[in-house]
């Protein structure tokens, strides 16, 4: 018996089915919890690299995020236009936009300290399973950045 294309199409043996459910479920559970401080999820991801590396350029922040440019700029100049971010053209290269927090988009970590634990704790998986789908997870992007 040869390749069932009947079989292959249906919506419960499509791998990207219940990623992007599972996503959008993980996603929803952010929204309550980043309301209050005013930030969509996206912006949340942003505001996650500048606390851990301030003062990169869109170029690597796009990296980090896996994310385009042009998906980038509109959510980072609402961040700028909110006095979050700075951006400016870099010294060596002007064609480098080089992104820094202001003193509020600092100050907006110590707000947001607890949102991992809230949405955590809103996840019902246990730790080890968390850790293995985690873990599966990131080695299904490697592939697919390396080609595979």
């Amino acid at each position: 018996m040869g390749y069932d294309y009947r079989e292959a199409m249906k919506l419960e043996n499509q791998l990207c089915f219940p990623l992007y459910a599972a996503a959008r479920n993980v996603i929803n559970l952010y929204t309550p919890v980043l309301k209050p401080l005013g930030l969509t999820y996206t912006q949340y991801l942003v505001f996650l690299v500048l606390w851990e590396k301030d003062g990169i350029t869109v170029g690597e922040l796009c990296d980090k995020l896996m994310l385009d440019s042009g998906t980038l700029s509109p959510l980072l100049k609402k961040m700028q236009q909110a006095g979050y971010i700075e951006k400016n053209r870099s010294a060596d290269d002007d064609r480098v936009v080089v992104l820094t927090l202001t003193e509020e988009g600092r100050a907006l970590q110590e707000k947001a300290k607890d949102v991992p634990r809230e949405v955590g704790c809103s996840i019902d998986l246990p730790r080890e399973k968390a850790a293995a789908l985690y873990s599966l997870l990131y080695e299904l992007l490697s592939a697919q950045k390396n080609g595979k």
